[in-house]
């Protein structure tokens, strides 16, 4: 099943997670280097992954809650997808409460939020978990027929179409 809002043939969902997916988890990643090295400027650094991580996770759960409404009711997909739904608002509502701590003293976060963070990337990972469960296991967003030569998306043939998996000598022959 492809995605429900695709542009040039791809749906704009797995597109669009890898924002979220780079940016916190490189903010998690400033907080260490932060507490080991005591440099507010790796804090500083953080808050601003954040802020914008948060922001591209919001636009990108909105292609995926699309995703997901278009998946039928009553199959493991769409019960996979609730689970994943909601592990990544616990990464988008975790990460923002952290960001929220932060706001006074972006150069020196609490404790609590820098542990907000890493409790919000915890749930990115199984949430990322799921979302491949999805992809990889139950065949969402990726087009019926789909094989290892398919041809181009921006063409006008489907990805079942078997022609260019044939030896040259037998597409000629028909």
């Amino acid at each position: 099943m492809a995605g429900r809002i695709n542009i040039l043939g791809h749906p704009v969902h797995p597109i669009l997670i890898v924002f979220p997916l780079g940016l916190l988890p490189s903010a998690v990643g400033c907080d260490i280097v932060y507490l080991v090295r005591n440099n507010p400027n790796w804090a500083h650094m953080s808050y601003w992954l954040i802020a914008a991580g948060v922001i591209s996770g919001v636009v990108a759960a909105f292609f995926g809650f699309m995703d997901w409404w278009g998946l039928p009711a009553g199959t493991r997909a769409r019960r996979i997808g609730v689970w994943h739904l909601l592990a990544n608002d616990g990464l988008l509502i975790f990460f923002a409460a952290s960001w929220w701590l932060r706001r006074p003293m972006p150069d020196h976060p609490s404790a609590a939020a820098i542990a907000l963070g890493v409790i919000g990337l915890v749930c990115g990972v199984f949430g990322g978990w799921l979302g491949g469960e999805l992809v990889y296991r139950l065949n969402v967003s990726v087009d019926a027929g789909a094989h290892l030569n398919s041809p181009s998306s921006l063409s006008s043939r489907p990805a079942s179409d078997y022609a260019e998996t044939l030896p040259a000598s037998e597409r000629e022959r028909g």
